[in-house]
């Protein structure tokens, strides 16, 4: 950093005596003037109504420079609002969905932060929104998406130099929440089956027996499911929208008994009158219409909950968690531990059955396990 500097803006020197006389700009504005040169060469100057604040605010900018995260004037007045606006034209490369969702969350972040300028965005501030939208009643999962929300967009200010540092971490993450999906039982998921119109039903069985998402299902061709062979190969989602992720395109194998239940003429599995395909509202709508029918499901059961009992059915069948995390093509095996970890086999009976079995492996000896008995004189 180069030499920096605090002048007196009402002051100049005459030249003929040496002495300071009032400069043309005397009583206009903030007195003290600070600048200095930033590493890129270039001046930044910010003005000051005391001398104290000016030679702070040079203290500051050396400081920044010296760790690495110095933050220039004009860089440092850009606002929430404005960064978002120009953030969402680089995140619209992205899918249609995944761009309206970002739409709805970064207008929840500029209706709280929107004038603020990004370096005025404190970690306290972060947590206090959070905790009101958690007062208000909010579901923990909405506000921890936001959170997740307005971390990824900090982040990439601090990509570009704007912040010196993302005010999100861990200490102001409202938490994600835990989630237990319902399991239906094997009956209900039949119950469904049979209850919903009969157009409908190859949706259920890809959702119950392969783990396919309503899009997905609703998308899936008769060309993309290899029927002698008996496997799946999803391609696309509804509306010929790119898959969730690189993973979801994942083959799916399946039993040669469901291929033939999905064996059809039309050009997609699910469809309508006149062979006509059916969108994901209209499984859904025709679902909810099944499930009031069948006995013992929760009102809140969806059709996304056909997926998990494909999830249950395959760890209760004795899978690991690497087969059930391709089988439901998530990205991580992390993702399926969270959603699904309680309904893997009890850790505490099999570690003690480990311990039990290696403590009846130990040779019997008369010094640990026999005693003499001896009797009084």
């Amino acid at each position: 950093m180069a030499a920096s500097l605090v002048e007196d803006r009402w002051t100049v020197r005459d030249r003929a005596t040496g002495k300071r006389v009032p400069s043309a700009v005397h009583g206009k504005g903030s007195r003290w003037r600070a600048r200095y040169i930033d590493p890129q060469g270039k001046e930044q100057a910010k003005r000051f109504a005391r001398k104290v604040d000016a030679e702070r605010w040079i203290e500051v900018q050396r400081a920044g420079v010296l760790r690495g995260d110095h933050v220039s004037v004009r860089d440092a007045r850009t606002t929430v609002e404005d960064w978002c606006q120009q953030w969402l034209v680089a995140y619209g490369t992205r899918k249609a969905s995944t761009v309206r969702q970002a739409r709805t969350h970064v207008a929840q972040i500029e209706a709280e932060f929107g004038p603020l300028a990004l370096v005025d965005v404190k970690p306290s501030a972060v947590k206090a929104w959070t905790a009101r939208l958690a007062n208000e009643g909010k579901a923990k999962s909405y506000v921890y998406a936001l959170h997740r929300r307005l971390s990824q967009i900090m982040g990439d200010a601090v990509h570009d130099g704007l912040i010196p540092r993302n005010p999100c971490s861990r200490r102001t993450s409202p938490g994600a929440g835990s989630q237990r999906p319902y399991v239906a039982t094997t009956e209900q998921v039949w119950a469904i089956h049979d209850a919903i119109e009969a157009h409908a039903r190859p949706a259920i069985l890809l959702g119950a027996f392969a783990g396919l998402r309503v899009s997905e299902a609703a998308a899936l061709r008769r060309d993309d499911v290899d029927f002698m062979r008996g496997v799946i190969h999803p391609a696309i989602q509804w509306g010929d929208e790119p898959l969730k992720t690189e993973t979801s395109r994942t083959s799916i194998p399946i039993p040669r008994e469901l291929a033939t239940m999905l064996a059809t003429d039309e050009p997609t599995i699910v469809a309508g009158a006149y062979g006509r395909p059916v969108g994901p509202w209209q499984i859904e709508r025709a679902f909810r219409e099944a499930r009031a029918k069948v006995a013992g499901l929760p009102e809140g059961f969806r059709f996304h909950d056909l997926r998990h009992y494909f999830a249950s059915m395959l760890i209760a069948s004795g899978l690991d968690v690497k087969v059930v995390q391709a089988r439901l093509r998530h990205a991580s095996a992390t993702t399926t531990l969270n959603v699904y970890g309680h309904l893997f086999p009890d850790a505490d009976e099999t570690s003690r059955a480990a311990v039990s079995a290696v403590l009846a492996m130990r040779p019997v000896t008369a010094s640990t396990d026999t005693f003499t008995e001896t009797t009084m004189p």
